[in-house]
């Protein structure tokens, strides 16, 4: 089946192998000589015009036209000399064949017309009376054409089946690709998300206890260290259980495809199945946060010493898209945390759902000069761990918010503000309710 399969003409070791038969149908042809009596004895010249016949089959793969012409240069004389007939068919059939299988139609029905008008003419001076065998001869040439052009045509379409499959695989590997390096900025954006925020606002803490610690060390306000370094610890569980729900839910990836969808919320982190703010439990397992967290968001803003307005008017939202808001509005916070550059930095948080739309807005009055978030002067004079993101090499928080706007469908803008500070916008398409 692999021989019929593989194209004739690309075939490896193509003229040994036809070498091989031609001596295979060379010995035929003997032993038809010797046992066949349907005409005169071989003599000298007949076994010349018989090895001439043969010789061309080695070369009948890369020139088929010239070695059915140089067989038929053969055979013709040999047939009128009258010489045994039934010899020269197996080369005959052969070359006939050849040129079926690696040409077209058109050129097949050529063939057919070119090699059966000498061979009826020819048959017709040596056997006037021979109608059955006009009949045999033709049907014989054309048997072989057909045959030659059906294997043609079904080496085609295996072809083609392996070229649609082969295909089949590199989309495959290409889409396996794809969802690979889609899967590590997945992953790469949600500990982006976790960390970030978290680590900022230790950042901030740590510095205010360095600042208190080296200000003045003869009135030391151990309360004060002492509710900074609470909030450390405090900063650093919620971001522990945030970090360990998010490999949770990595992780029951697996577990929603072999369930058959029915933790479908597990397939996209960020988007559990209520907008809880995950503080809920001591270890702040459970639901990853949404709308109902942006309260704690801006709670920890405050003990940062940010000034947070937050004014929510939405109802209804779908866990995916309120997931993304509050990973975008933790996002905006640390930002003006990190880089407000101002004492008394104020930030407006707004959310409100119109028109199948809901409209995200953070905006600050920072100067966007501080070095560290600027919120307190010891973060800004880089006491400590204070020392900001400014002068280092840029990360990714735009980047990821706008990652996260895309992944619902939404867009995001951000910039500095109409007069002051900076400014973060954006727009979450909200699925549409099918009427009932």
């Amino acid at each position: 089946m692999a021989v019929v399969n593989r194209d004739p003409l690309t075939a490896p070791h193509r003229t040994r192998n036809d070498a091989f038969l031609t001596v295979g149908v060379a010995v035929l042809a003997v032993v038809l000589a010797l046992l066949v009596d349907d005409g005169l004895p071989l003599g000298p010249r007949g076994w010349a015009l018989l090895a001439g016949a043969h010789v061309p089959l080695v070369w009948r793969r890369s020139r088929p036209l010239l070695v059915l012409f140089a067989v038929a240069a053969c055979v013709t004389p040999y047939h009128a000399l009258d010489y045994n007939h039934a010899v020269p068919i197996p080369a005959t059939l052969l070359a006939l064949y050849t040129v079926a299988a690696t040409g077209t139609v058109r050129r097949s029905l050529l063939t057919a017309v070119v090699v059966l008008g000498p061979t009826l003419i020819i048959n017709s001076f040596t056997n006037p009376d021979g109608a059955l065998e006009l009949l045999r001869i033709s049907g014989w040439v054309i048997a072989v054409l057909f045959f030659g052009v059906d294997a043609r045509f079904y080496r085609q379409y295996v072809a083609s089946i392996v070229e649609r499959a082969e295909r089949a695989e590199r989309t495959r590997e290409e889409e396996a690709r794809r969802r690979v390096v889609e899967e590590r900025l997945r992953i790469a954006r949600d500990l982006h998300d976790l960390l970030a925020h978290s680590i900022t606002l230790i950042g901030v803490r740590t510095s205010v206890a360095a600042h208190v610690l080296t200000t003045d060390p003869a009135r030391l306000d151990r309360k004060a260290v002492a509710q900074a370094l609470d909030d450390i610890a405090e900063t650093c569980r919620t971001a522990r259980g945030e970090l360990r729900t998010a490999l949770e839910v990595l992780r029951a990836n697996e577990v929603s495809v072999s369930v058959g969808g029915e933790r479908e919320w597990a397939a996209a982190p960020g988007s559990g199945p209520s907008s809880g703010s995950g503080l809920g439990s001591p270890d702040g397992r459970g639901p990853l946060p949404g709308l109902d967290g942006l309260g704690a968001l801006a709670e920890a803003a405050r003990v940062a010493g940010a000034t947070v307005e937050l004014s929510v008017h939405a109802d209804g939202v779908p866990p995916s898209v309120g997931a993304a808001a509050y990973r975008i509005v933790q996002e905006a916070l640390t930002n003006a945390v990190r880089h407000g550059g101002r004492d008394d930095l104020t930030v407006r948080v707004g959310l409100r759902a119109a028109d199948g739309i809901l409209r995200v807005t953070v905006a600050d009055d920072g100067a966007g000069e501080g070095t560290g978030h600027g919120v307190s002067s010891a973060v800004r004079n880089g006491v400590g761990h204070g020392q900001g993101a400014c002068g280092g090499p840029p990360g990714f928080g735009l980047l990821g918010m706008r990652e996260r706007a895309r992944s619902v469908g939404g867009t995001l803008d951000a910039g500095p503000g109409p007069t002051v500070g900076f400014e973060v916008t954006a727009e979450l398409p909200l699925p549409r309710e099918e009427p009932s």
